[in-house]
Parts: structure tokens; C-alpha cells; sequence
């Protein structure tokens, strides 16, 4: 596995998956059926299918938590399949539903495990640790001496994803790793994912039973069948747009136009500035803003310069000296790198047509409005229909290339 100059892996590895199979004792039929599969360095690849099709197999035995009785497992072009396999997984990440965080030990103790294994001098270690709750958006300060029950699922998802990190493995192996926590925190910590990996470059397998996610996180989605026979390996917009066949179109389900808005994200679009002001304002300045805004709200920011209330005109009459009851909570936000699937939702939950969007730690960076996220659906359906119209084309030409095909092979019949 590639190595930096510190001694541990910096980047992302291929995976070469060679024939891999696995057959359990009793059992009639293999698990996992001749697997074969490249992975690239530093991508996102989703494993989805039915429950039971081997998904979850495939990956552990990429780590060898499962080991396989037949064919290769190559990482960045060395062969692991005879490896020793704990010293193989402290070179893996490995991340799980509801984070299996050990509960006997605080957070830093949790993400300081491999590192530690691995003979990390304590000084490296702490640096880690801190590098890593500050990486995944938890305050080092606030959090390093806390416990899993202590903690939110959310925030014990993020631990188990800087834990993964820890040792800073080439190969991050996640399975169903946001499946237990609600949904509004599981597209947060999806947000999380995509901007951790702009920022690390690993080679992330991902196992999901949820296709909408798939489509959100992978570069490629690997769409399996029973025994984990690959119905379809390609980009979520190929799968989308053409996928191979029923049982892939049974995963795509309806309204494929909509869900590839889980394709674009919102730094892919307009992010408008909106008036703002935060809880230090006197409330004659905040007044004022307001009239001089052209706005019927303005956005109240707390004193991390979060959104916390929107502001109309009627709140600050009724305030009375006090925001403190004044408005209405911000009750969902986005970050730049949700979807505008994610987007259209949180505006149609907060019913006022817009959004806030908010950087790593929270904070305000703008907003994205109805007609924005409007304007991009009808953009995708456009194309939908011109990629439609064109394959319409392409096949009534075809009809016509084999008729004119059958018509002269009919009349040089006729002629012999």
C-alpha cells in the first residue's frame, strides 16, 4: 500500500477484486459468486442491492473480517489475500452502522486505538486525535474526554469516521455506516462524507441498501445481484439515465429526472446573500436594516454566526425590546455540499421558499431560494426529454439502416 514519508498512508489505493468468492460450510450455494472488480484510487464506490445479495460479505472480505475460500484481493497492486489480517486491518478503516464505538472509553481513547496499536508516539497520537474531531466538525476541547453515551448518533457516527481515519488508512470500508440515525442527521452526515473526501482523497467502499444514497455519495455505484453478481458498475447518472436492464430499473424506481437532483449539489448553483444580523444589534439598528433591505425578513445569526430566526417585519413590532420571542427558529439548513435534493426539501419542510447554507462549523454563508431549485428542475427534465427525443432518433434510424439492410438482401435474392 502506498506510504508517505511519515510512514503512513496519505491517499487513496486501487482495490482489485479477482474471482472472489465465499462459500459457507452446509451451504448448497456460494454467498458471493466470482466477484471481480477494479476500484480506483481515491474514489466513492456504493455497493447496493437487495437484502441477503451479499453485499456486506463482499466488503468484509475485502478487510477479511470474512475470510474468502476462493480468488485475490489486491490493495494499490499488493496481494492481501495470505496477509496477515490484523495487521492488514490496521491499515483499513472501517466504519459501521451505529458507529461500535467501545463504551468503556472516551472519545480520544476511541480514535487513539489503532495509532496506539501501531506504535504512534503519544505526541503524534494527540495531534491526530485532534486533527481528526476538528476534520469531522466536533470541538477537540469539548469532546475529547466524553463517552459513546454521552454523545448524540450523530455524533457517534462522526467518531466512528474519525476513528476509521485514524491511522490515516488509504481504504475507508463503511456498512450502513448512517442506517440507525434519523434522517435529517443522516444528510448532514452525508454532507460530512463528501467534504471530508474532497479534503482526504481515500478510496471509500460503501455499503447501503438506500439508492437515494447511493446516488447522493458514489463516483460509481456497483448494483448487485444475489451472490453479489454485478448487474450494473457505472455512474450514478449512466445508472439513471440507462440502466441495464429491469432489475437495475427496479432500484432506479420512478421520477429518475428528480432524483438526479441527488447529481448536482448546491455549490452548483446560485447562492444568493441575504440581510442579515446577529444578536449584538440593538433592536432600532435591526429595525432599520430590515426597512432598508427591500425584504419582508432578515436572518438573525447567534453569536457563532449561526442561523438561529427569521425575522419579519410584524416580529419586530411585536418584539417589544426582546428578540427572545420574537421569529421563528431556523429549523433546517444546508451545506454546499448537499444536494439540491437535500435543498428542495428542507425549503419545502420550512414552507418560506428558502434555505440558509452553512459552512463546516455552522456558520452562515448564504441562501438558496425556491425558484433556483425550481429553475434546476426543469433544466434536468429539459434534458431528460432532449436525451430522450435523440435516443428516439437514434433507434428509428437504426429501424431504418436494418429495413433498407432487408430490402436489399430481398432484391439480390430475387436478382440470383
Amino acid at each position: 500500500m502506498p506510504e508517505s514519508s511519515d510512514g503512513h498512508a496519505a491517499t487513496g489505493a486501487t482495490i482489485e477484486l479477482d474471482n472472489l468468492t465465499k462459500v459457507y460450510p452446509g451451504s448448497p450455494a456460494p454467498a458471493v459468486d466470482n466477484v471481480s472488480m477494479e476500484i480506483k484510487a481515491g474514489e466513492i464506490v456504493i455497493f447496493v442491492g437487495p437484502s441477503g445479495c451479499g453485499k456486506s460479505t463482499t466488503l468484509k472480505m475485502i478487510n477479511r473480517l470474512i475470510e474468502p475460500t476462493g480468488g485475490r484481493i489486491r490493495i494499490g497492486g499488493e496481494d492481501v489475500t495470505d496477509m496477515d489480517p490484523v495487521k492488514l486491518r490496521r491499515k483499513i478503516g472501517y466504519a459501521i452502522q451505529s458507529a461500535g464505538l467501545f463504551p468503556h472509553m472516551t472519545v480520544a481513547q476511541n480514535i487513539a486505538l489503532v495509532p496506539k496499536m501501531v506504535g504512534w508516539p503519544k505526541p503524534r497520537i494527540k495531534a491526530r486525535v485532534e486533527e481528526l474531531l476538528d476534520l469531522v466538525g466536533l470541538d477537540p476541547g469539548e469532546f475529547h474526554g466524553r463517552y459513546p453515551r454521552q454523545l448524540s448518533g450523530g455524533q457517534q457516527q462522526r467518531v466512528g469516521v474519525a476513528r476509521a481515519l485514524s491511522a490515516d488508512p488509504p481504504v475507508l470500508l463503511m456498512d450502513e455506516p448512517f442506517g440507525a440515525v434519523d434522517p435529517i442527521t443522516r444528510d448532514h452526515l452525508q454532507d460530512e462524507l463528501i467534504r471530508l473526501q474532497h479534503e482526504l482523497h481515500k478510496t471509500i467502499v460503501f455499503v447501503t441498501h438506500d439508492f437515494d444514497e447511493a446516488i447522493k455519495i458514489g463516483d460509481r455505484i456497483a448494483v448487485l445481484r444475489e451472490r453479489s453478481h454485478i448487474a450494473q458498475f457505472d455512474t450514478p447518472e449512466a445508472i439513471l439515465t440507462n440502466p441495464a436492464d429491469d432489475f437495475v430499473s427496479g432500484f432506479v424506481g420512478a421520477g429518475a429526472a428528480l432524483k438526479r437532483l441527488n447529481l448536482t449539489r448546491v455549490r452548483d448553483v446560485e447562492i444568493t446573500d441575504y440581510p442579515t444580523v446577529t444578536l449584538d444589534d440593538p433592536l432600532q439598528e435591526i429595525f432599520n436594516r430590515l426597512r432598508g433591505s427591500g425584504t419582508n425578513e432578515i436572518l438573525l445569526l447567534d453569536k457563532r454566526h449561526r442561523p438561529y430566526k427569521w425575522l419579519r417585519r410584524g416580529d419586530l413590532m411585536r418584539a417589544r425590546g426582546s428578540l427572545a420571542r420574537a421569529g421563528t427558529l431556523v429549523s433546517d439548513t444546508v451545506t454546499r455540499d448537499a444536494t439540491l435534493r437535500d435543498a428542495l426539501e428542507a425549503v419545502l419542510t420550512d414552507n418560506a421558499g428558502r434555505v440558509a447554507v452553512t459552512g463546516r462549523r455552522g456558520e452562515y454563508e448564504g441562501v438558496v431560494d425556491m425558484e433556483t431549485l425550481i429553475n434546476s428542475v426543469h433544466e434536468l427534465l429539459e434534458a431528460d426529454r432532449l436525451d430522450a427525443l435523440e435516443h428516439q432518433h437514434e433507434l428509428q434510424e437504426l429501424r431504418s439502416a436494418q429495413t433498407h439492410a432487408e430490402q436489399e438482401g430481398a432484391e439480390g435474392g430475387t436478382k440470383a
